[in-house]
């Protein structure tokens, strides 16, 4: 009878979560994506995510948003990048907040995160940390970055082959993995030369895609409040555990010995003695087109306590952040300049233009000068985006107010959710002529003054646009440029063509991304 009673009682929650939601759309009058298909392709399956998002663009070519279901919760998908910049910059404070994708709010320290705050929090945390991300500190980390580089490189040279074949994700994991250690940790790893070190495996367990975990994250999504009151977290204790210890320990120690590096850990460290101070960034020599500008929203007093833990949620979500996405990026990267051998060649010439016989590594102002790398890490970020698909909160009712006439105005309720659908932008025609050709050109000086502002976003838009642009982009173009100084990449038989995205939440290739490392013959 127990049994029965539990049964009935999970159908009727089951039944009020799902049926009033659907309906939400309809009784608006906005045209809306089927919700059950939509279920049935995440869940089962059946296609990537990035592909589900871009094929619900397509379906309303002529409409401005249109609607549909994110876990249940009803979403509003926006089209029209003048609506796009009105919500995520004019009328930012309607929508503030991240989705809490994780259910973060059960673990006292990942909850403390940029990605996670929310409201007043956030704010605090951003102005406090944005002084770490200006030009002039990301040039001051950049030997970190260079050194990561070169010894990536090296271990290529050393295996003395003409042609080494090389998955690339799981090897560029290997070197974002390096480059997030030693910057954000301060600690070294060599990753490529000892694959069993615990940083790495640990950030494997906390990344590594899975049925039982797409499973889990996809229940934490639909029935959060459960997970709430079971206390249940996104990570397990071991992995937060690890990672706090490792920033107690070295902030410990640092202050014990004095120790001054140029990280994200020492940079924190000033933050909390109120030492931190923002200089402006130059003009001349900044990190791309693709940055991300800081808004002056985001700029306010903060009276935050910068404890051992909020240093370690902003290190743990910098590492989750970094390291799937930027090897990811530069796996797709890597991919196209062998599929695309004129663009590597020209690449490849301002590469040797740049670099002389006495380099052994390129310095952070010859890398801002590369015009024609920026051009083709741009065009990567377009074509590839790993942020294929934005969200916001509505965080107080919002209007969107009608521009033809069979559009009534919409009225977001507050707790709806936003998304931006990016890869559906990013590959629209009306924006970018013939997208799926990649073509860096799009992104020269006599070009890019001609792409409609709000149709290329990469890192996000407005104040909550990714803190960590500057550095994301130094780290792809430092190990490019060292790669394609002695290497070239090409194809060989194990390699996908054309490429098959994996049928998960992220852009991962099926069989993964097989290329061949040539070495280079020339006089240098």
């Amino acid at each position: 009878m127990i049994l029965i009673v539990l049964v009935v009682i999970l159908i009727l929650y089951i039944a009020k979560r799902v049926f009033p939601p659907i309906y939400y759309w309809k009784k608006r009058n906005v045209f809306y994506v089927n919700p059950l298909s939509r279920i049935y392709e995440v869940f089962f399956g059946k296609k990537s995510l990035a592909e589900i998002v871009k094929e619900a663009y397509d379906q309303f070519p002529d409409r401005r948003y249109y609607g549909s279901y994110q876990f249940l919760k009803p979403s509003l998908f926006i089209r029209d990048v003048d609506i796009i910049k009105q919500i995520t910059i004019k009328d930012f404070d309607h929508f503030t907040d991240h989705v809490d994708i994780l259910n973060s709010s059960n673990d006292p320290i990942f909850s403390k995160n940029l990605f996670s705050l929310k409201g007043r929090e956030w704010r605090e945390v951003r102005s406090t940390l944005s002084p770490a991300f200006t030009s002039s500190k990301m040039k001051a980390m950049f030997v970190l970055i260079s050194e990561a580089s070169k010894k990536f490189v090296e271990h290529f040279e050393a295996l003395d082959k003409d042609l080494v074949e090389v998955e690339m994700k799981e090897t560029y994991s290997k070197f974002t993995n390096d480059v997030i250690a030693t910057c954000a940790f301060g600690i070294s790893c060599d990753t490529l030369e000892n694959p069993d070190n615990e940083f790495f495996a640990m950030g494997k367990a906390v990344t590594r895609s899975s049925l039982l975990r797409m499973m889990r994250a996809m229940l934490m999504m639909f029935f959060p409040k459960v997970f709430e009151v079971l206390k249940i977290k996104a990570f397990s204790n071991d992995i937060t555990d690890f990672f706090k210890r490792i920033i107690t320990d070295t902030i410990s120690t640092r202050e014990k010995e004095g120790t001054i590096r140029p990280d994200l850990i020492h940079l924190l460290m000033e933050a909390r003695k109120g030492k931190l101070q923002e200089n402006p960034s130059s003009t001349t020599e900044d990190t791309g087109f693709a940055t991300a500008q800081e808004s002056k929203d985001t700029k306010i007093k903060s009276t935050l306590e910068i404890t051992d833990d909020l240093i370690t949620a902003q290190a743990l979500i910098f590492f989750l952040a970094g390291l799937e996405t930027s090897s990811s990026l530069l796996s797709f990267l890597s991919y196209e300049l062998a599929k695309n051998p004129d663009i590597q060649r020209k690449l490849t010439k301002e590469v040797d233009d740049n670099m002389s016989t006495t380099d052994s590594f390129v310095s952070y102002e010859k890398l801002s000068k590369m015009k024609y790398l920026d051009q083709v890490v741009s065009e990567g970020l377009r074509k590839w985006t790993p942020g294929f698909a934005l969200n916001r909160v509505c965080t107080k009712d919002y209007t969107i107010p009608p521009k033809h006439e069979d559009e009534p105005p919409l009225t977001l309720t507050k707790g709806c959710f936003v998304m931006i659908p990016v890869v559906g932008i990013h590959y629209d025609p009306k924006y970018f002529e013939n997208p799926d050709v990649f073509d860096p050109d799009r992104f020269s000086d006599e070009n890019k003054k001609n792409i409609v502002p709000g149709s290329y976003i990469p890192f996000g838009i407005g104040p909550r646009n990714c803190i960590g642009s500057r550095f994301a982009l130094l780290e792809i173009k430092a190990v490019m440029v060292q790669l394609l100084d002695k290497f070239e990449f090409t194809f060989i038989e194990r390699t996908a063509v054309p490429l098959k995205l994996k049928k998960t939440f992220g852009l991962m290739v099926e069989g993964g991304t097989w290329l061949g490392l040539k070495r280079r013959s020339k006089n240098k």
